[in-house]
C-alpha cells in the first residue's frame, strides 16, 4: 500500500510501517505541516527515495521480509539517501533495541504508542538539524578542500612508494581502490566507511618499500626464503602507516597487515582463518585479485572478465570470503564501468 498526500509544504516525511492503521495514525499527526508519502512495504520505500524528494522518515522495526534495521543500514549504504534523517518508531522499547537503531545510523528512537506532541517536536528538530547539518557540510567542504588535497597526496604517494620498484601500473592501485569501495557499499558499509576504504585500499603494500631491490626485482620465482622475507612487507607497511593513528591510516594498517590472509587460513602473516580476518582485508583481497587478473602485465596478457569472474569464484570458501564473492560477482556492469573509468584517467596517473 502506498499513499502520498500533494500538497505545497516545505517538507516532505516518509512513513514506514507495516500496519495501515500506524500510518493513518502518523498521517494525521503531520498532514497539516508537511507533505505525506506512506508504504506498508519496506521495499517498495526504495522506489519512492529514487523518484521523490524526502527530506525524512519515520521508520517502523518489526515488518515481515525487511526490518527496520535492514532498510536503515541500506539506505545509509546508499550516497543518494546517506544524508537523510532515519527516526524510529517502534514498539519495541529495551534500550538494546535504541542502541541498535542508532548504530545502524538512526538519528532518533520514538516508542509506540505515539504521543502527537512528541513525534511532532521530534521531525521539527531533525528537519532543522539536517538543515544546518547540509549548510555546515558545504562550509566545511569548502574549508578543507586544500587539507583533503595535502592528505590525498600524502596517500597517493606512500601507494606509489609501495609499488616504485614493482610491475604494477600506477592505475593499478588507484582502480582497485575504486573496486573495494564498490563492493564494501555492496556489503552495505555506509557511504563515508566505504571513501575511507577507498582512501586506505592504495596503501595496502607500502612495506614494500622496506624489501631489498634483489627479491622484488629478481627475474625468476623466489626462494621459500626470499619469500618468507617478501611475505614481511605486511608487517612491515602495518609498523609504517599505524604511525598516524587515526581513522583512515589505521585502517590502511589494517589492510596492509592482513590483505594476504586467507579464508581457509593458508596466508599469512598469521595464518588467520574465516572472519577472523577483518572485512576490510577481506574486501581489498577480492579486489586486489580480481584486478591483478585483468590487467596486462610484461610477462602475461589481461584476463578477460569472464575468465577472472570464474577464478574467484573457484576461490570462494579457500582464498576468499564465501559470503563476499556472489556481491562481487553481481557488480560486473559497475567493475567493468570503473575498469573503463580508470582507463580513461590512466594517461594522466601513470
Amino acid at each position: 500500500m502506498i499513499n502520498t498526500s500533494n500538497t505545497t509544504k516545505l517538507f516532505t516525511v516518509l512513513v514506514i510501517d507495516d500496519m495501515p492503521e500506524n500510518l493513518d495514525v502518523m498521517k494525521g499527526v503531520l498532514l497539516n505541516e508537511y507533505n505525506i508519502k506512506m508504504t506498508t512495504n519496506p521495499k517498495a520505500s526504495f522506489k519512492i527515495l529514487g523518484s521523490q524528494k524526502i527530506d525524512i522518515i519515520l521508520l517502523d522495526i518489526m515488518m515481515p521480509e525487511m526490518d527496520g534495521y535492514q532498510v536503515c543500514k541500506q539506505l545509509k549504504s546508499n550516497p543518494q539517501t546517506a544524508d537523510i534523517p532515519v527516526i524510529f518508531v517502534s514498539a519495541m522499547s529495551d534500550l538494546e533495541d535504541e542502541q541498535k537503531g542508532f548504530d545502524v545510523g538512526a538519528v532518533d528512537y520514538i516508542t509506540k504508542p505515539i504521543k502527537p506532541a512528541l513525534v511532532k517536536s521530534r521531525v521539527k528538530t531533525h528537519l532543522l538539524l539536517a538543515d544546518q547539518m547540509r549548510a555546515s557540510k558545504l562550509l566545511i567542504e569548502e574549508q578543507i578542500q586544500e587539507l583533503r588535497y595535502s592528505q590525498e597526496s600524502a596517500i597517493h604517494m606512500l601507494g606509489e612508494a609501495g609499488h616504485y620498484n614493482d610491475t604494477d601500473t600506477g592505475v593499478h592501485i588507484w582502480r582497485m581502490a575504486s573496486y573495494a569501495a564498490a563492493l564494501a557499499q555492496k556489503s552495505l558499509w555506509s557511504v563515508d566507511d566505504a571513501r575511507i576504504l577507498e582512501l586506505a585500499a592504495p596503501m595496502h603494500d607500502t612495506g614494500k618499500i622496506g624489501i631489498s631491490d634483489e627479491i622484488l626485482k629478481a627475474p625468476r620465482k623466489l626462494t621459500d626464503e626470499e619469500m618468507e622475507i617478501m611475505k614481511q612487507h605486511t608487517v612491515i607497511g602495518h609498523k609504517i602507516l599505524s604511525k598516524a593513528n587515526n581513522r583512515l591510516f589505521n585502517l590502511a594498517a589494517e589492510v596492509a597487515l592482513y590483505h594476504h590472509e586467507k579464508w581457509d587460513g593458508s596466508g599469512y602473516p598469521y595464518g588467520l582463518k574465516g572472519t577472523e580476518i577483518p572485512e576490510s582485508a577481506r574486501i581489498v583481497a577480492i579486489a586486489d585479485v580480481f584486478d591483478a587478473l585483468t590487467m596486462k602485465r610484461p610477462y602475461k596478457e589481461a584476463w578477460p572478465f569472464e575468465e577472472a569472474f570464474k577464478f574467484i569464484e573457484d576461490q570462494s570458501g579457500k582464498h576468499f570470503d564465501p559470503s563476499l564473492v556472489p556481491k562481487f560477482i553481481a557488480m560486473k556492469e559497475e567493475l567493468i564501468l570503473i575498469k573503463d573509468n580508470w582507463e580513461q584517467k590512466s594517461t594522466n596517473i601513470d
